[in-house]
């Protein structure tokens, strides 16, 4: 068996109201330089953990994928930030509530691309041929204070909560895999560690984190152009070889699911970078949930789902980064009409009353 074996059967997503940028600007949790800047319209922002509302998202993904517990040979549960609870395993909580059985159940670090990081343990899984049929992934994100600031931690992304989920099959699907493609670049690992020593607790060392004192270290160590072009590179090389892969050219790509940054950020990292046509990809929406952590491609493919924006002939490119560093890029090829399991809420509605920030 070879990739073009495995299926996305079914995919969900789960996210709080969203509160609008100009809410934010109101009660000062940004100021209006960065938000304009960022060209964002709103972020979700919700009160569940990552966990609880990935398990929205997951009972979502089995619905629509019409799978039961004993479809399900593997749990991925992939994240960015804290969990909810300390020496506690998240996977093994979205095992429980939303499918059950006693098959594996596992954490999945890898930041922002951890969903992709989750797919790529999800295929060697399913090519196996050794577990049922079908594996569940799922991430979720809460990026609350004190230790998390959405606007600043990371500037030039705005962090989003939510929970996403996508089921993977060898028995089919409305999505048949055609390549997945993950580039790594470990001499950027201390983007994400600075100089910091390391710490004896969670935020021992500075808090909320901080991801620009990191950055601005690199750049001391290694220069502005290097890191630019370091950046560029992993993410071209594992968009070309992905495409190349499954012979697909990047102009017959009906639909680019992309990670929800601040429009400068993509400019720089894909829109200019890989010459994709922001119409042609999911900014104008994300650009109203904000970043999902590990959560954007499947949350982007569900949002394409939900919308019908899917058609049986298209192709369509998950494309992610993530700290460490590594980029993953896949390419879907819609064989089937997806079918959209009952949303847990519907699409992000506006937050008017009180919200953590």
């Amino acid at each position: 068996m070879d990739v073009t074996d495995v299926f996305i059967s079914g995919v969900g997503l789960h996210l709080p109201p969203a509160l609008p940028v100009a809410e934010v600007a109101r009660r000062g949790l940004a100021d209006e330089r960065t938000i304009r800047r960022s060209r964002m319209r709103s972020v979700c922002v919700g009160e569940e953990s990552g966990p609880e509302m990935a398990v929205r998202a997951a009972r979502e993904a089995l619905g629509s994928a019409g799978a039961g517990r004993e479809d399900i040979g593997l749990v991925l549960h992939a994240s960015t930030y804290y969990q909810g609870h300390d020496l506690w395993a998240p996977a093994s909580y979205v095992q429980r509530e939303a499918v059950g059985g006693s098959c594996p159940a596992m954490d999945v670090g890898q930041l922002s691309n951890g969903g992709m990081a989750a797919m790529e343990l999800a295929v060697a899984a399913l090519l196996s041929g050794r577990a049922p049929h079908s594996v569940l992934i799922t991430t979720g994100d809460r990026f609350a204070p004190p230790g998390f600031d959405r606007w600043e931690t990371d500037p030039g992304t705005v962090c989003g909560d939510g929970g996403t989920a996508a089921v993977l099959s060898t028995a089919g699907g409305f999505a048949r895999l055609r390549s997945l493609v993950t580039v790594s670049d470990p001499t950027l690992e201390s983007m994400g560690r600075g100089d910091d020593p390391f710490g004896t607790a969670p935020l021992g060392v500075r808090s909320p984190v901080s991801v620009a004192g990191h950055r601005a270290r690199l750049v001391e160590q290694i220069g502005m152009g290097e890191l630019i072009d370091r950046l560029q590179i992993g993410q071209r090389n594992a968009f070309e070889r992905a495409l190349a892969d499954a012979d697909v050219k990047a102009d017959g790509i009906a639909w680019f699911v992309l990670p929800h940054l601040g429009r400068p950020k993509m400019d720089f990292q894909f829109f200019g970078a890989l010459d994709i046509d922001p119409d042609r990809s999911t900014w104008s929406w994300g650009s109203g949930v904000g970043h999902l952590g590990a959560g954007d491609p499947f949350g982007g493919l569900a949002h394409l789902v939900r919308t019908g924006a899917l058609a049986p002939g298209q192709f369509c490119a998950l494309v992610s980064a993530g700290g460490g560093f590594a980029w993953s890029v896949a390419v879907l090829e819609i064989v089937g009409v997806p079918t959209a399991g009952a949303p847990s809420s519907s699409a992000p509605a506006t937050r008017k009353s009180s919200a953590s920030s």
